[in-house]
């Protein structure tokens, strides 16, 4: 019986190799693949690609990597939170590509989909536009996005069966499905492994057929991007 459950996160990612591109799902600290960040960190590789909507911040998710220099490029739309991305940036040793968030999270279902590119309006007349081609469409100017074609995408999900359809809990949704259908392999972080039939099937929101490993994670931690009180 098909069965994608591994028997740990550095199992499941282990074979990712050096220059591998990431399609990494999660919003802030919010549905992270934290487990799979933390088992990348003990590999060791390097000159990763990451196309996630942020950085982590220094110390958690993939703020772990940027510190230990396995990131050479990101490819996010928020990074606001994290000093050693912001010091990694400024004196050139990382390579950044700032997207708008709706375009990177496009980018990511288009890639999914098998769309090679599309054009948007979203910043057109902007720096984001530089070197891009755009046309005239509808009376508007619309710059062409490539969509995104990751090597291996990491998600984390709520619930999960063991053929791998998914279901992602409020909104640690976000990235997490347009990331993980971008992905050649598509790993997946999950709260809890159910038998199948167990799932709704109008509840899943990746089916099984985008994901190829699954990891049971255990005591997640639930942390807070930035505290803000009075």
């Amino acid at each position: 019986m098909m069965d994608k459950r591994v028997s740990s996160a550095l199992e499941a990612v282990k074979d990712i190799p050096d220059g591998a591109h990431l399609a990494v799902g999660g919003f802030g600290l919010c549905g992270i693949p934290e487990h799979l960040i933390a088992a990348l960190a003990q590999t060791g590789v390097k000159d990763l690609t990451c196309y996630s909507n942020n950085a982590g911040v220094d110390d958690f998710g993939l703020g772990i990597l940027l510190k230990n220099r396995q990131v050479r490029k990101m490819v996010s739309s928020y990074v606001g939170e994290n000093a050693e991305f912001e010091r990694q940036f400024l004196s050139g040793e990382l390579e950044v590509e700032l997207v708008p968030q709706g375009t990177l999270a496009e980018r990511m279902r288009a890639g999914g989909a098998g769309i090679p590119a599309f054009f948007t309006p979203t910043g057109a007349g902007t720096k984001v536009a530089e070197g891009k081609e755009t046309r005239i469409l509808r009376g508007r100017e619309c710059v062409l996005e490539a969509g995104i074609f990751a090597d291996f995408a990491l998600v984390k999900a709520w619930k999960a069966d063991r053929l791998g359809n998914l279901v992602f809990r409020k909104t640690a949704r976000n990235f997490n499905p347009m990331a993980a259908t971008c992905g050649k392999v598509c790993i997946a972080e999950v709260e809890e492994i159910v038998e199948v039939g167990a799932l709704d099937p109008d509840a899943i929101h990746t089916p099984g057929i985008f994901v190829h490993r699954l990891v049971l994670g255990t005591a997640f931690e639930k942390r807070i991007e930035k505290v803000v009180t009075r």
